[in-house]
């Protein structure tokens, strides 16, 4: 009876120091996300003497003229399709090349995904010059596909090993009777492994989709036209010469982001299982 008592004392304890400890992560991601929903009702003279209060004067007009401003509308379908296509690819030929790694076995297949592992130690801005002199070579500077090939190439790295442990993860007997049945890899792939993949799908879309839509660095160095320009790009038009005008970055910001917090919102339990099941080691 007393072994059973401690342990319920032991478990409620442990909740309480995990809702303690969630809250306070809780805290720390939500607060910068509501000072700067709030800074952008602010005029800027208020933002400046009280940054993280309640405005003293909501200003409607710094959310309203961005809005009803046609500029915002083109940089969000301009992030959008960049985005749906980046992911689109990234799934694609990630699954495939993932799939491959995970039930064929051929010479270098190793050493093959060794290759595509060690993108994961080089971030964009490190391979931005030769990047940028091949983008021009192709002839496809100041287009969409400048910025979303390479987006595709450097997200291959993670993607593929998240696919592939998921693969490797499910029930070895469905290969084995897809085989026996007359299913080939192809078939397999299409109409068994993919349609049980939901969870890893969603992970790598949803987190190829954030890392597209917030990219800066790509569009800015890969994009000259102004129409072209993707959101992140679209903040350098409230600085000016003498003075950036905060207010309305911070409510261009809230507004621009609030489609990636949703995303998160509804799809945190696909994101969450397709990590679980796809980061076993095996």
């Amino acid at each position: 009876m007393t072994d059973t008592t401690s342990q319920v004392r032991l478990t409620a304890g442990t909740r309480l120091y995990l809702y303690v400890s969630l809250s306070i992560v809780a805290a720390l991601v939500l607060v910068p996300l509501v000072t700067t929903a709030l800074g952008g009702f602010k005029s800027l003279g208020d933002l400046r003497t009280s940054p993280f209060g309640l405005p003293s004067d909501w200003v409607w007009s710094n959310y309203t003229d961005i809005l009803f401003g046609e500029r915002y509308w083109r940089q969000m379908a301009n992030s959008l399709f960049i985005a749906v296509v980046t992911v689109f690819l990234t799934v694609v030929v990630s699954a495939m090349a993932a799939f491959t790694f995970a039930h064929v076995r051929f010479f270098g297949s190793g050493q093959l995904m060794n290759y595509f592992l060690i993108g994961l130690m080089f971030p964009v801005a490190t391979a931005i010059l030769p990047l940028f002199i091949r983008i021009r070579d192709l002839g496809l500077l100041d287009s969409y596909w400048g910025v979303i090939l390479p987006q595709v190439a450097f997200g291959l790295g993670m993607s593929i090993l998240l696919f592939r442990n998921y693969f490797r993860n499910l029930p070895h007997e469905l290969f084995q009777a897809a085989f026996v049945d007359g299913c080939g890899y192809i078939r397999f792939f299409w109409h068994v492994s993919l349609p049980l993949s939901r969870p890893i799908v969603a992970t790598v879309s949803i987190v190829t989709f954030v890392n597209s839509w917030n990219s800066y660095i790509l569009p800015l160095i890969m994009l000259n036209t102004e129409t072209k320009y993707p959101w992140p790009l679209g903040i350098m038009v409230y600085r000016g010469e003498f003075g950036t005008e905060w207010q309305l970055v911070l409510a261009f910001i809230t507004l621009t982001i609030l489609p990636t917090v949703i995303v998160f919102f509804l799809a945190q339990k696909h994101i969450i299982a397709g990590l679980t099941a796809g980061a076993v080691k095996s």
